[in-house]
């Protein structure tokens, strides 16, 4: 099946993002609960690791599974993942995770390079993390870039992501590669009562489904689908679609991932004696630019979900990962967490990345923003020189980006550039 590109809509020189108004939508954007189920040793699932660490605050050890393979033997492991486009039509619109199927392919969640127009043709350039040219300010609006990842360059984004937060950056071994494969995409209608359009002030529109229902669409999927094999991921991808509790848009979902039992393609009872299948799954919304406030949600577009669910996904495949509980003023929609949850404590920070031409409004920087991530040190505690540095190389880093994450507390010290907090 092949999506079809989209076109882009030059900005015009009178129509620079950064002149634009912040007449975007000013919500809370907060996770889903959309199940977990832990594997047993015998489990047909993802191909993942354990390991634990003791936690430097409260003496705790915690123990972990992650996707892919174990950092320290530095191997590489080959993950492959199913793309499912979901065609969601709600009140008479349509929004096609069909339609940006590309954009996604093309983006660093799955290549290593992207094209660019030359004076002498096109030419391709690796997706590099050694430095960027914006990343999120302190209250979420855009703000000024620099150093990065230094030496990450060439990878996708959620080996980068990885191999700097096990100090693996300049080892030629350590991977964690996503394998992609594109199906024919499913059709969801919604009915009146579960879903609407919203609409931005600047005309940008999305759909916004009702969560409970929704969630139980993605989850039947697990069932329907007989290509799906628990040893891939399954992605569903959305694009422009959201989802709340109860119709406002206070707080939004715009991706989840999580776990369950597979019973496509002969999996066989989910009761089975020990060897039953385990699917990992992911749900992420392209999200048009425009939409959000600038001001505040800035790094809320394009790949940026779909980064925040899949790096996440990696760290915690099976959604049973637990800490030491953790607060983040900032993102104090997550209560107090004991999940480890990597892009939840910096929900709506990020960078740019690469180029694009694939968002058909006015708006679009045509650059991709994933999402920082908090590496492991964070949760637990404990001393992050292991990790690959910041900026100065006698320093850890806590998170991917770094010294360029500006939030700060109350009394004016950054939260990221030490360990967590308890509630």
């Amino acid at each position: 099946m092949a999506a079809a590109l989209l076109a882009s809509i030059a900005v015009a020189a009178d129509d620079d993002p950064a002149e634009i108004p912040d007449e975007g939508i000013d919500a809370t954007i907060t996770g889903a609960d959309f199940g977990g189920a832990a594997p047993l040793p015998t489990s047909r699932t993802i191909r993942h690791w354990s390991s634990e660490t003791t936690n430097g605050d409260n003496g705790v050890t915690y123990r972990y599974n992650m996707v892919g393979a174990d950092p320290s033997t530095d191997g590489s492991a080959v993950i492959g993942v199913d793309i499912i486009p979901l065609n969601v039509t709600v009140a008479g619109h349509e929004f096609n995770g069909s339609q940006i199927t590309n954009a996604v392919l093309a983006s660093p969640l799955f290549s290593t390079s992207f094209t660019v127009q030359t004076s002498t043709g096109p030419a391709t350039v690796p997706y590099s993390y050694v430095s960027t040219a914006a990343a999120s300010n302190a209250l979420g609006g855009p703000g000024p870039g620099g150093s990065l990842s230094p030496g990450n360059s060439g990878v996708q984004l959620l080996d980068a992501t990885m191999r700097a937060q096990f100090n693996k950056i300049g080892s030629p071994f350590y991977h964690l590669v996503l394998d992609p494969a594109v199906h024919d995409p499913v059709s969801i209608n919604v009915p009146d009562d579960q879903g609407t359009i919203v609409t931005s002030p600047v005309g940008v529109t999305m759909a916004n489904l009702d969560m409970k229902w929704f969630r139980t669409r993605i989850q039947n999927q697990l069932g329907r689908l007989n290509y799906l094999d628990p040893t891939r991921l399954a992605l569903f991808l959305t694009y422009d679609v959201l989802v709340t509790t109860d119709g406002t848009l206070g707080t939004v979902v715009v991706g989840a991932h999580g776990a369950g039992p597979a019973t496509g393609n002969g999996n066989g009872n989910v009761l089975a004696d020990g060897n039953q299948p385990v699917q990992t799954f992911v749900w992420g919304s392209w999200l048009s630019t425009g939409f959000f406030s600038r001001n505040r949600m800035w790094a809320i577009q394009d790949i940026h979900s779909l980064s925040h669910e899949i790096v996440s996904w990696a760290v915690d495949p099976f959604v049973t990962n637990t800490v030491q509980p953790w607060f983040v003023a900032r993102s104090m929609q997550y209560g107090c967490s004991d999940l480890m949850e990597t892009a939840d404590p910096v929900a709506g920070l990020g960078f740019v990345i690469g180029s694009h031409n694939f968002d058909v409004n006015r708006f679009s920087e045509h650059r991709y923003h994933p999402s920082d991530q908090v590496f492991l040190p964070w949760f637990m505690r404990s001393d992050p020189q292991t990790q690959s540095v910041q900026h100065d190389p006698s320093v850890g880093r806590f998170t991917f980006l770094g010294d360029l994450n500006q939030v700060k507390d109350a009394a004016g010290n950054r939260i990221f550039q030490q360990a967590a907090t308890g509630c």
